[in-house]
């Protein structure tokens, strides 16, 4: 595959940090648009890095100028006016167009699994999985009516040590250091694919510029896909503890605590598989090389690094004790 000339709007991010270095491992040439606030994941050596708010054209085209590329990779677009916005600022300036969109957009409850890339879209849960659907319509429109040279990406649960993948993040974790129980939605034994961002990093740079990925979509997920009861175990085997699991139906915890209702009844409390061998047809490299019995420690090992990182929220801790009081009680 040939170097490319690579724009990365947000390059900061779980996914797309892991997908810039990757590009400039592999000799693309990367500039990343950001709005420069300090971060976490600090850019590799060798990229270009330039500073606008992509919510601001104006800025944007300070920035850019009349430059073009042969790839712009869109990590921070979420609505159709993100996207509409988009086609006004690269329409004719990129030569191939990489929309982040989501897994969660796939029918919520899945009708059948593996999910494939033309399993149904609709999330009637979610609204955030509603929008990313919204916007891959217009671009799918832009490609049919005009040519516009797009390809849509759908991540599943993407992580790097800095993402807890359960409900309650580092809440959950402090509740296992201390021996109280942690709530689990449903029965535990829903298989949940969670994702190293370092493998979804190596399948979409291998999409970057490929003429056969233009006009169409693929997701990128991880082979893996446990139960959520061994997610939960792998982290606290990382904190060298044993959790108390309690398991609660997805729409009580939804009820005790409306702010998980929608990534929970929408996407997390279904069991969800992916097949990925289409984008393994063209990227045939890309498997899954960090399994999450190990991805666990990494994000244990990140947060006990530090007590700043140790932050838990009192009104989840509080619910979740209410929850697992009155699970307990039936």
């Amino acid at each position: 595959m040939a170097a490319t000339r690579t724009l990365f709007i947000g390059g900061t991010g779980v996914i797309s940090s892991a997908c810039v270095a990757r590009a400039v491992e592999k000799g693309h040439e990367v500039t990343v648009l950001t709005r420069g606030r300090p971060t976490n994941r600090p850019l590799p050596s060798g990229v270009e890095e330039l500073h606008a708010d992509i919510r601001d054209p104006q800025s944007v085209h300070a920035a850019l100028g009349e430059r073009s590329f042969d790839v712009a990779a869109e990590f921070l677009a979420f609505t159709p006016e993100h996207i509409r916005t988009d086609l006004e600022l690269f329409e004719g300036r990129v030569g191939h167009y990489v929309f982040i969109s989501s897994a969660s957009a796939y029918q919520k409850p899945p009708a059948r699994v593996p999910v494939v890339e033309s399993t149904p879209l609709r999330n009637p849960f979610w609204q955030y999985s509603r929008d990313k659907i919204a916007s891959e319509d217009l671009l799918v429109e832009a490609y049919r009516e005009r040519g516009f040279p797009m390809t849509i990406v759908r991540p599943s649960h993407t992580y790097d040590r800095t993402m807890i993948p359960t409900s309650g993040h580092w809440t959950d974790l402090e509740r296992m250091r201390r021996g109280a129980p942690v709530i689990v939605h449903g029965d535990g034994t829903s298989r949940w694919t969670i994702t190293h961002n370092t493998d979804f990093a190596v399948a979409f740079v291998g999409l970057l510029g490929r003429p056969e990925a233009v006009g169409d979509s693929f997701h990128i997920t991880s082979d893996e896909a446990p139960t959520w009861d061994q997610i939960y175990c792998w982290l606290a085997e990382g904190l060298g503890v044993e959790a108390d699991l309690v398991h609660v139906a997805s729409e009580t915890i939804a009820a005790a605590v409306p702010a998980l209702g929608p990534g929970l009844i929408g996407d997390k409390a279904h069991s969800m598989v992916f097949d990925n061998s289409k984008v393994k047809s063209l990227v045939p490299e890309f498997q899954t090389r960090v399994a999450f019995a190990h991805g666990a420690g990494e994000i244990v090992d990140w947060y006990l690094a530090d007590p700043a990182r140790q932050r838990v929220d009192p009104d989840l801790d509080a619910a979740f004790d209410r929850l697992a009081d009155h699970a307990r009680s039936i």
